[in-house]
């Protein structure tokens, strides 16, 4: 599904990213995890052409991210809030990525409607503009505007950061069902060891650009994690 080779990212003489080989198969829970600076958040950026890749190349479903657009119509993401519109309400986006993905009002209203206790009664009817919401709410907004469409890539850079325990667990169970029921593949890149090692059937460790370690998540795995950050 996604093929990573020779990938590297330089900034001057500084290199943040050097991804020999990495596979990524359809319907997998993959995991990224790594200390600040370790280059998840570039990975991602690269895999979503955002930034160019100093070397190599990422493939999804047999199309170069770099070269062509032809993945973006099953490719969704969620990285930060320059992501949302701060003047739009979140009705007012989610129609907006509805339409950016063939998806009518009735259909965006329909899946929508599917999250109202992951919403806690805070985003739909309030008659707020996305800038005025919490990083919290901004957050859930932009997670739940990632399904629009039924993308068949998803990628959540620190999807449990700002969020409270129980939306946290409302989220562990929706990206469990896009995987396991619904065959997504999704990325997660997380500082939280123990949200991803939960969520995710593989993690795969950064360091400095690296990948030092690619884990089948086991009962093992979250001490096999800490242990290796604790030094």
């Amino acid at each position: 599904m996604i093929t990573t080779s020779n990938l590297s990212k330089k900034y001057k003489n500084n290199e943040v990213l050097n991804i020999e080989s990495l596979e990524i198969p359809k319907g997998q829970s993959f995991g990224l995890v790594g200390n600040n600076g370790a280059g998840k958040t570039t990975y991602f950026s690269l895999l979503l052409d955002l930034i160019q890749p100093s070397t190599g190349h990422i493939v999804t479903n047999d199309i170069q991210v770099n070269r062509s657009e032809d993945w973006k119509p099953f490719t969704s993401a969620f990285i930060d809030e320059s992501f949302l519109i701060g003047y739009l309400t979140p009705e007012e986006y989610f129609y907006f990525i509805g339409e950016l993905r063939g998806q009518n009002k009735a259909d965006v209203n329909s899946l929508v409607g599917q999250f109202e206790d992951f919403f806690h009664g805070e985003i739909l009817g309030q008659k707020k503009f996305l800038r005025d919401l919490s990083k919290g709410n901004q957050k859930k907004v932009g997670i739940v505007a990632a399904l629009i469409g039924n993308p068949e890539v998803i990628i959540l850079d620190e999807p449990f950061a700002n969020l409270d325990p129980t939306t946290q667990i409302r989220l562990k169970g929706i990206i469990k069902d896009l995987a396991e029921k619904q065959g997504v593949t999704i990325l997660i890149s997380s500082h939280d060891l123990m949200h991803v090692t939960d969520v995710c059937e593989r993690i795969v460790v950064l360091e400095k650009g690296e990948v030092v370690k690619d884990l089948v998540t086991s009962e093992e795995t979250l001490k096999e994690l800490e242990a290796h950050f604790a030094g």
